[in-house]
């Protein structure tokens, strides 16, 4: 049985518990995968989410198609994006079974809340253009700032899941090295890694610095080249 998505879709909503660095993580890596691809004939994004990247990814793609299991955060996407011309269609991305190909598949964010995202990546795959890239972005379970809650034992093993994993639905955590290994085993090779968002500290003590935003911009410039360490590892993968 599938579970119920709209359960956990409150952590969608405006004003919950991780909006700031939501905002900031989901506004920023959109635009480091454009810059890759330029711009896309069909784009795929499995996953609405806060739907800041749909808009963003909307500007780069001639066709863009989105899959969403949830109709409340569908619903709340169409009300404050009545001017998107893309398709949405709402379905649980096990069912989803496109008409055609697709140039860029964007799986942001999904991989830690699917039952088996094994059967995602691979299924996927065939709905691929020949020569077309996937873009996969997933939280790290080894960031820095999970290592050091591990050493001060708010954590008790680096693969936990916290009490916002539960709210948001995760169901597992992945690293640099299971994710790397999980997407070869699926049959892609990967092209491009970064990460996404360097935190050294947890957000309440980083709120009492002098220029707070400039030093979450400077996080994030600062991650792309330390994505063992980053909140969230972003990969480019093309078909082996």
């Amino acid at each position: 049985m599938k579970n119920d998505l709209n359960a956990v879709s409150s952590e969608y909503r405006p004003n919950g518990a991780t909006e700031i660095e939501n905002n900031l993580i989901l506004n920023w890596y959109p635009h480091r995968i454009i810059d890759r691809f330029g711009r896309a004939r069909a784009l795929l994004e499995l996953g609405l989410g806060h739907g800041y990247t749909s808009r963003i990814f909307a500007t780069a793609s001639d066709n863009h198609i989105i899959v969403d299991g949830a109709s409340m955060v569908i619903e709340q996407f169409q009300q404050n994006t009545p001017d998107f011309k893309g398709q949405i269609v709402e379905a649980y991305f096990e069912d989803f079974v496109p008409d055609r190909r697709f140039d860029i598949i964007v799986m942001g964010f999904i991989l830690e809340h699917v039952e088996d995202p094994d059967l995602i990546l691979r299924r996927y795959r065939e709905y691929l253009e020949p020569g077309g890239r996937v873009y996969v972005a997933v939280p790290n379970a080894k960031s820095m700032n999970r290592r050091l809650g591990l050493e001060l034992g708010l954590i008790d093993d680096i693969y936990s899941l916290n009490a916002n994993d539960v709210a948001l639905g995760h169901q597992r955590q992945y690293c640099r090295e299971t994710l790397g290994a999980a997407v070869r085993q699926a049959g892609y090779r990967i092209t491009h890694e970064e990460g996404i968002y360097l935190k050294p500290l947890p957000l309440n003590v980083l709120k009492t610095l002098p220029d707070f935003d400039a030093n979450l911009q400077a996080m994030l410039k600062v991650g792309v080249d330390f994505p063992d360490l980053c909140v969230a590892l972003l990969m480019e993968l093309e078909v082996q």
